[in-house]
């Protein structure tokens, strides 16, 4: 990572986990069009768990970017003992995050439906989906901690694999199970979930697999898993940020639904079939971010400024590509989207436009993304943080409540690219103060 060309480096390690994050986005998209197919009622109640798993994911992921950050980092520094140290502390951060989400499983998921609408059929449909999802957390930390540790030591291409099977069994489980095929139960909703789970729970077995047979940069040993309060803090320094700033996004959502569940459900479903395709973009996004932040964080570790802002500037070019392409489909074909979901004649006329509207921000969107991630792996999380707040809670959120007084639904998604253009002058602002003051105050003693 400190020797190879940059965008040689920055496409080997970001494909795989591109192609892995593509295959992760078709099988969201593929378990909401098998609920579809049960009622418009159960993909509302899908759409409305959502914030839950967005949650899950978010404290997952989020403390995958402290520990990435720091293996990478230690790495760099050639200090194995503190990549050996990060990566099986991060299994046991895992164990605890996956304790507190079968507490919540357990006795907070009726509330949390009945928080969002009274619709009996919706509430009894979502809270069945995420119980089953939050007790079986095991899976999706188990999973992304292993793929984290991959990533972190550049092998990417087992990351890729280890989420592109678990997403492949999800894909072939959720027919089978939602609809009761080859002798199994008719479990409708809750087939869905167990489906959802079952790929984790493979995704995570074939993680620590690889970790213990291919990953020769970290030495994983069951005794070693346990809390140490100097690294939890190192990661936490970097990782709480992020996870906040992930989560926010389950707080919007939420908010979100309640705005536009108060015009008709069908606004809500919309909504959330929205995210569900907007992933096929967002997440070969997130999957460049995956190859750029170890880059990034190892040749801050070995004081490389010119690799660092090299990788930068062409993560932000691919990511901006990427996300135009997604303008251009939203744009041009946004009822075949729908469709694909057995939207009604309503469900076109509100989604037509909706997604028309909202898509709009994606020409800033991959700007701000790689830029979040670039404070993140040079140790600066609260700028994300700060971004983050100010685009979903400060801004969005707000305005979109605003324009929904209005009684017009169509304008209550102008709030998205309203969000996005605020986020885009903050990045900038960020980024600037970034490289003047702390790259440019290392430059006088870095080699590069």
């Amino acid at each position: 990572m400190g020797t190879l060309p940059v965008n040689r480096l920055l496409v080997s390690m970001s494909i795989p986990m591109m192609i892995s994050m593509i295959i992760q986005a078709l099988y969201n998209v593929v378990d909401s069009i098998f609920v579809s197919q049960i009622s418009e009622a159960a993909l509302t109640a899908v759409s409305m768990a959502f914030p839950i798993q967005n949650l899950m994911i978010a404290v997952a992921a989020g403390t995958g970017v402290g520990v990435n950050a720091l293996l990478s980092r230690s790495l760099g520094e050639k200090n194995q003992a503190a990549a050996d140290k990060t990566a099986n502390v991060s299994w046991f951060l895992a164990i605890l995050s996956c304790l507190a989400f079968v507490v919540f499983g357990i006795f907070g998921t009726e509330f949390f439906m009945r928080a969002q609408t009274d619709i009996p059929e919706i509430v009894e449909a979502g809270t069945v989906y995420i119980q089953i999802c939050t007790i079986c957390s095991f899976g999706i930390f188990g999973q992304i901690t292993a793929e984290k540790l991959l990533q972190s030591t550049g092998r990417t291409i087992y990351s890729m694999i280890t989420q592109g099977l678990g997403a492949v069994t999800n894909i072939i489980l959720d027919p089978i199970l939602i609809f009761g095929y080859f002798g199994m139960p008719k479990m409708g909703v809750a087939g869905a979930a167990v489906a959802t789970v079952a790929g984790q729970i493979f995704g995570m077995a074939l993680g620590i697999v690889f970790n213990i047979c291919c990953n020769k940069d970290i030495h994983l040993d069951i005794r070693e898993i346990r809390p140490d309060r100097v690294y939890i803090t190192r990661i936490y320094e970097v990782g709480i940020p992020s996870i906040l700033m992930q989560s926010i996004g389950s707080v919007m959502t939420f908010c979100m639904n309640k705005i536009l569940i108060g015009f008709t459900e069908t606004a809500t479903a919309v909504f959330g079939i929205y995210f569900k395709i907007q992933s096929f973009f967002f997440m070969p996004v997130f999957g460049l971010n995956n190859g750029m932040v170890p880059i990034v964080a190892y040749n801050y570790g070995a004081r490389k400024k010119r690799r660092i802002l090299q990788t930068f500037r062409l993560s932000a070019i691919y990511a901006t590509g990427i996300m135009l392409i997604g303008l251009a489909v939203f744009q041009t074909i946004p009822g075949s989207l729908l469709k694909l979901f057995h939207a009604s004649d309503f469900m076109l006329e509100i989604g037509v436009p909706a997604l028309r509207i909202v898509s709009i921000s994606y020409l800033f969107a991959g700007f701000c993304i790689v830029s979040s991630s670039m404070f993140q792996a040079l140790g600066n999380s609260i700028y994300s943080l700060i971004v983050s707040v100010a685009r979903q809670l400060l801004v969005l959120v707000p305005a979109a409540y605003f324009l929904s007084l209005t009684g017009e639904l169509q304008l209550v998604w102008l709030a998205y690219p309203i969000a996005e253009i605020m986020s885009v002058s903050v990045c900038i602002f960020f980024l600037r103060k970034i490289i003047r003051n702390k790259l440019s105050f290392q430059e006088q003693t870095w080699n590069s």
